[in-house]
């Protein structure tokens, strides 16, 4: 009896033409059974960005793979979490085009520097447990020497950007200190990374056994379940759409607010209330 085969599964590459999208890209070029396409996101910002578009067109073209480009004006003075969210948003379009996920290019050295990042910013536990999300990263076990060794192997063509060197943005201050890291600290800290992931899992899982599948959830459990316990579960019911202090106001909301009442958590997270239950509308 013949084998039914497998539909291929789709990756959006993200290409910005630098050297580990370009590596990326070249990587799953060589696995069977994947359905690429190659999507670039122009952020404005820099005068030959355009440059960097052409590039990774004719990248599309050299692998015979469909090509998806987006630009906006986003300007010089632009900040890193604005040109982020619209590169995702114009991401997540194209990954729900084609019926497929996201795949980015953050290497080893990308997951110490976040985590550093977020460890400055005072994130907590969570700030080990980054990058973790719907977005596929297959290059998360190499370190940028790896890639580079990997590129100058295989004879690739890249484009550096400019920015990558301005100490304007904190991930490149924080990245010439990381730097500077011995490896087995980094392995360490990717060790840690893991870990810390693997233990997110599992609370976003006991609070899913917690409060159920929604839509509707029990104001009476919120208001007496401990805080830590509280903000794991909003964080789980919200889909991590809001910060620590945004989700203590809507804990003390829950526990207060009149029948009725309808109210804006932030980051398109809108509640309705009964006298004993709570919906969550998340805002796309």
């Amino acid at each position: 009896m013949a084998t039914k085969k497998q539909p291929a599964i789709c990756y959006v590459v993200a290409v910005s033409g630098g050297v580990d999208s370009v590596v990326l890209l070249d990587m799953l070029s060589k696995k069977k059974n994947l359905k690429l396409v190659v999507a670039h996101f122009d952020h404005g910002i820099r005068d030959e960005s355009h440059l960097d578009a052409e590039f990774v067109k004719n990248l599309s073209i050299k692998y015979d793979l469909p090509f998806e480009y987006k630009r906006e004006e986003l300007g010089k003075e632009a900040s890193e979490e604005t040109a982020r969210n619209c590169r995702y948003k114009f991401l997540r379009e194209i990954a729900a085009k084609y019926n497929g996920v996201v795949a980015t290019a953050h290497h080893g050295d990308d997951v110490v520097e976040t985590v550093a990042i977020n460890l400055l910013r005072g994130t907590g536990w969570r700030g080990l447990a980054v990058l973790d999300s719907d977005i596929i990263r297959p290059l998360t076990h190499l370190t940028k020497k790896d890639i580079l060794s990997y590129a100058k192997k295989h004879k690739l063509r890249w484009h550096d950007d400019c920015t990558n060197a301005s100490d304007k943005y904190l991930r490149n201050r924080v990245r010439l200190q990381t730097a500077k890291m011995s490896d087995d600290d980094k392995l360490q800290i990717l060790s840690l990374w893991t870990t810390q992931k693997d233990i997110k899992k599992a609370i976003d899982q006991e609070a899913k056994v917690l409060v159920g599948d929604g839509p509707s959830y029990s104001r009476y459990f919120f208001t007496h379940v401990n805080e830590s316990a509280a903000i794991e579960c909003l964080r789980y019911i919200t889909e991590a759409k809001l910060t620590r202090p945004q989700m203590l106001k809507l804990l003390l909301n829950i526990k207060t607010i009149k029948a009725g009442k309808k109210y804006s958590a932030g980051g398109g997270v809108k509640i309705n209330f009964t006298s004993r239950n709570f919906t969550v509308e998340l805002l796309k």
